[in-house]
């Protein structure tokens, strides 16, 4: 039973009561608060926080302001694969765009766990920008570009870095035989190394907590084999190809690593593949979570699917036509909040953001998935 201690409380007209002396309410830490037995309506000062707060059947809030206590995706544009165009040079994929996340019991990229959680309370703008996929290389001379990068206030992920063109290409284009002819593509996840570089360290790099770096292809130093590297992925590194020399090694291009699957919308859905590299003529390098798979033989490297910052995959070519890498997948921002606080005041949309809103599991959801613009809670 409780017990209510005063030096003085006076009685007015009505139900009004009038207490001489400060009212204290009873402190108890965070851990402490949620391990009550609570009800509607039971108020507490949390001393970790330093805030009054109120039970309203599910969650705390605290008193006099609405609390937004927020998880969030943030997923940057993939980058796009590496072109090709001449004989034996496949490129490499593309990275995975970089991949943040505060999802409780989820991880972010590169393998590092989850985020701390957005608290913003009502009123609080933020920006929001979903960047585009990188462009595909248009022949053997050209990396594909980085992905843009995406962001939530103060959150920011990185584009993936572009697939790479072959090193005999590279090597055409600086008169040197190692990486001069082309800046290593670092990004969210690491673009994938075109055929001819043997060297894990000729690889894109991708950033911690956001991705992982890409691959080199199966060639040994003197360039005669004809497969190319992946793509880094948020999940994993790209796959990395026995070295051996043509023709007794591998004619088939790297696969992508894999991105990092979510439960955030309702549904489990794996997002920030890298795209594959490409083929002489072999299997192409596949790309899984929304990455791009390579091509062989003579074709254009597919596409990275859009909203996923999956990468682009590589291109290929075995004779002296050029080909185009995919371009990467564009990225996407995803926000969950507790259902009964209601629709934001500003969602963005009338303001240059492309967003749809569900609701899943007690959680309102806005995914957006294009353009820039602000948000108002």
């Amino acid at each position: 039973m409780s017990t209510l201690e005063t030096n003085s409380i006076g009685k007015y007209s009505g139900n009004n009561v009038s207490i001489d002396d400060a009212l204290n309410l009873k402190s108890y830490t965070t851990p402490e608060r949620d391990a009550l037995t609570s009800v509607a309506g039971d108020t507490i000062y949390n001393s970790d926080e330093n805030k009054v707060q109120v039970y309203g059947g599910s969650s705390w809030s605290d008193l006099g302001t609405t609390s937004y206590t927020t998880e969030f995706v943030v997923i940057a544009g993939g980058g796009g694969g590496g072109g090709a165009g001449s004989t034996k040079n496949p490129a490499g994929g593309g990275g995975a765009g970089g991949y943040i996340s505060s999802v409780t019991g989820e991880n972010s990229g590169g393998g590092d766990s989850a985020v701390d959680k957005l608290v913003a309370v009502k009123g609080t703008q933020l920006t929001i920008t979903i960047g585009a996929g990188g462009t595909g290389g248009v022949n053997n001379s050209t990396t594909g570009s980085r992905g843009g990068q995406s962001v939530l206030g103060p959150i920011t992920s990185a584009g993936g870095g572009g697939g790479m063109v072959s090193s005999d290409d590279a090597r055409a284009q600086s008169g040197s035989d190692d990486i001069i002819g082309q800046a290593k593509q670092n990004g969210g996840s690491g673009g994938g190394k075109g055929n001819g570089y043997s060297k894990n360290t000729d690889c894109g790099v991708g950033i911690p907590g956001q991705g992982h770096r890409g691959s080199r292809g199966a060639s040994t130093w003197n360039y005669t084999n004809v497969s190319s590297g992946g793509g880094g992925g948020a999940g994993s590194e790209a796959e990395f190809l026995a070295l051996a020399a043509y023709p007794g090694g591998s004619t088939e291009g790297a696969n992508g690593g894999s991105g990092v699957t979510s439960s955030i919308t309702g549904s489990a859905v794996g997002r920030a593949g890298g795209g594959g590299g490409g083929s002489y003529g072999g299997n192409p390098g596949t790309g899984s979570d929304g990455g791009g798979t390579g091509a062989s033989g003579n074709a254009n490297g597919n596409s990275g699917t859009a909203n996923t910052g999956g990468g682009g995959g590589g291109a290929s070519s075995n004779t002296a036509s050029s080909y185009t890498g995919g371009n990467g997948g564009s990225g996407i921002v995803i926000i969950s909040y507790d259902e009964s606080l209601g629709t934001l005041a500003n969602d963005g949309s009338g303001g240059g953001l492309t967003v749809s809103t569900n609701t899943s599991g007690g959680k309102r959801i806005y995914q957006f998935t294009a353009g820039t613009g602000t948000i108002t809670f």
